[in-house]
């Protein structure tokens, strides 16, 4: 399969990240968490989050999501979330499924959720007929790759600490929106008072694994044995830790981020003297959403592998990942002149 615009899950894996993992495949280690590059990278979350963060390695962004919605909640607890969120699309019904939690689906122009919108969910409180709002969950960049601005973010943690709930940012793409904010992790999540995080890194060059972070201690509450509930438990977890080790401490997060954003900005360029093609949302991280006529979408998929995002409205996503290069996106665009040319 030749490198597309599908999605940044479908790049291979980050050179350094090999490395990393081929240098951890030396001797044995003990398994199950208590190994040497795990107890680094638990104190390297501390450093990067803050002294009372503490993490959870996990397969997948699903399982981070779950384990972060099963400490904020119990089953008669709901979750405010936009619409569009990836925990309400694509994720299965897992955290209804595993935690038992009702989702709370608000809908948004540009998959950012509001104080104003979240208020439309914010009652029943003490109703023993309603599921009780117990968190709200955002995702920074949005799945319409939108950003919120810190004082964005800032203003949905008072709103939910100012009703007794809890602030969790699902944060598969968080580095594309640390670069393209200009901000650390820590700026971004614990200092405006986010209580918990889902730390996503195979995006962006890992292999495999996610960080299901906590920053609120009061979260912090046998999710061990949650973990271990859910089936999220590595055995081998050297390896999920040498990752993110070598992806947070040789800036390899913030260039692959950097190299994804700067190549989504160098498509959007691209389609600026097409008229036939409509960019439907800024273009702020590392994806372009577009609608187009639908032979031309359609038939450009002969060509290349990408998902079309609202079939009705012909909306249509193209991802860039740490591996695209210029000469891909010219490539990319040829394609696309040619299939419209076809249709003229």
């Amino acid at each position: 399969m030749k490198r597309g615009f599908g999605s940044d899950n479908h790049s291979g894996i980050s050179p350094e990240i090999m490395q990393a993992i081929a240098e951890a495949n030396s001797e044995h280690a003990l398994a199950y968490g208590d190994d040497e590059w795990t107890a680094r990278l638990l104190q390297l979350f501390r450093d990067t989050f803050g002294p009372q963060a503490n993490a959870y390695l996990v397969f997948n962004g699903t399982g981070a999501n779950v384990l972060n919605i099963e400490a904020m909640c119990r089953s008669h607890h709901a979750v405010v979330c936009a619409e569009t969120a990836h925990i309400n699309v694509d994720e299965c019904g897992a955290p209804q499924r595993i935690v038992g939690s009702k989702l709370l689906t608000v809908p948004t122009p540009d998959g950012k959720l509001t104080p104003e919108l979240v208020k439309t969910q914010l009652h029943g409180f003490g109703f023993e007929h309603h599921a009780q709002p117990r968190a709200i969950s955002i995702t920074q960049s949005t799945e319409l790759g939108t950003l919120y601005t810190l004082d964005q973010i800032k203003a949905l943690a008072d709103l939910a600490h100012s009703y007794g709930m809890y602030l969790h940012v699902d944060g598969a793409r968080l580095a594309n929106a640390a670069v393209a904010l200009g901000c650390s992790f820590r700026e971004m999540t614990t200092d405006l008072g986010v209580d918990c995080l889902s730390f996503g890194g195979t995006k962006n060059g890992l292999l495999m694994g996610e960080a299901a972070i906590i920053l609120n201690p009061a979260l912090d509450v046998d999710l061990k044995y949650r973990r271990k509930q859910m089936g999220q438990l590595c055995s081998k977890m050297r390896f999920m830790a040498a990752q993110f080790e070598a992806y947070l401490t040789t800036g390899l997060w913030q260039r692959n981020a950097t190299h994804s954003n700067r190549m989504a900005q160098l498509l959007y360029s691209h389609l600026h003297d097409i008229p036939e093609v409509q960019v439907v949302y800024p273009v702020q991280v590392n994806s372009v959403f577009v609608r187009l006529p639908h032979e031309v979408w359609t038939g450009l998929q002969n060509d290349y592998f990408f998902y079309d995002w609202d079939e009705d409205d012909n909306v249509v996503r193209w991802m860039c990942s740490f591996d695209t290069t210029e000469e891909d996106i010219v490539q990319f665009v040829a394609a696309l002149k040619r299939r419209l040319a076809q249709q003229g």
